[in-house]
């Protein structure tokens, strides 16, 4: 996966979320089908908190493993699970055809911003779910990085030590969580340079399309909406489609900025939807 990325053309890679209903499944196929022509490094598929959707992920992963063109990745967490229940997905993984992890640990079980309890004979760490892979399963695995640091972090620099760990456990790419800034992007890249990453770090994008989504999302993450975005969007909270070209716009600019600075490709949110994701190519002038 690294040698894809890094391969001398830009990365672009989508993320989907495990349907909960027969239409949803619909939705998400018809997403996948109308974003597979833009030839996508990797798909990922989310993990449900505490595996809530585990045996859906494992599903829709093999799926794609089997019937698209696509390089499916999917998400493992350490919630709410056991050493030997993580083998247990990932042997299932592994028989769907799935080589890729997206190795996480998750939220903790009471929600963000609760206290962090693990399973019993679980796993504490991210990386120590890197070496756990590593160390019984031939698969190429990813990790997550945040631009403005995890929430539960001391500081940016125990942040970036906590990646730098990840590295040495066998990582060997990293997708941020949605940037907001560009400049905060980069200036993890920076820190994580600082301290020997040398992996590719992805930035992630979250189209604005809704403002209350939108800002709930920051929210969730515990950052704040940047000044200059909010400026912006929310003298169009009444005109919900103005909102959204703006959106739109803002995202564009983003992507265009990310990439100039030499970000190594663009990791897109889709929530399941194609059409945001399409219209941002459109304008930086990717085609199919």
């Amino acid at each position: 996966m690294r040698e894809l990325i890094e391969s001398g053309e830009k990365s672009f890679s989508f993320e989907f979320f495990p349907p909960k209903d027969e239409a949803g499944e619909e939705r998400l196929w018809r997403a996948i089908t109308e974003l597979e022509p833009y030839r996508p490094t990797f798909v990922s598929v989310t993990y449900g908190a505490g595996g809530s959707s585990r045996d859906t992920t494992v599903r829709i992963t093999g799926r794609i493993a089997r019937e698209t063109s696509l390089t499916p990745v999917a998400h493992l967490t350490c919630v709410g699970h056991s050493r030997a229940e993580l083998a247990e997905i990932l042997d299932a993984y592994r028989e769907a055809g799935v080589a890729h992890i997206l190795a996480l640990r998750g939220d903790p079980p009471g929600g963000p911003h609760t206290e962090w309890v693990s399973a019993e004979d679980g796993l504490e760490y991210a990386s120590d779910l890197v070496s756990f892979i590593k160390e019984h399963y031939d698969a190429a695995v990813g990790v997550a990085a945040f631009p403005e640091g995890h929430v539960s972090a001391e500081s940016l620099e125990q942040d970036a030590l906590v990646l730098k760990a990840k590295q040495d456990a066998g990582a060997e790419f990293a997708v941020t969580e949605m940037v907001l800034r560009a400049s905060d992007y980069f200036a993890l890249v920076e820190r994580a340079r600082a301290l020997g990453v040398d992996m590719p770090i992805i930035p992630g994008i979250m189209p604005i399309l809704n403002l209350n989504s939108m800002s709930r999302m920051v929210e969730l993450s515990g950052r704040e909406m940047p000044d200059e975005v909010r400026a912006r969007i929310e003298p169009l909270a009444e005109t919900p489609e103005e909102l959204r070209a703006e959106g739109i716009r803002i995202s564009t600019e983003l992507c265009e900025a990310l990439l100039h600075g030499g970000a190594p490709g663009l990791h897109f949110y889709t929530l399941n939807f194609s059409k945001a994701t399409r219209e941002i190519f459109a304008a930086l002038q990717i085609t199919v």
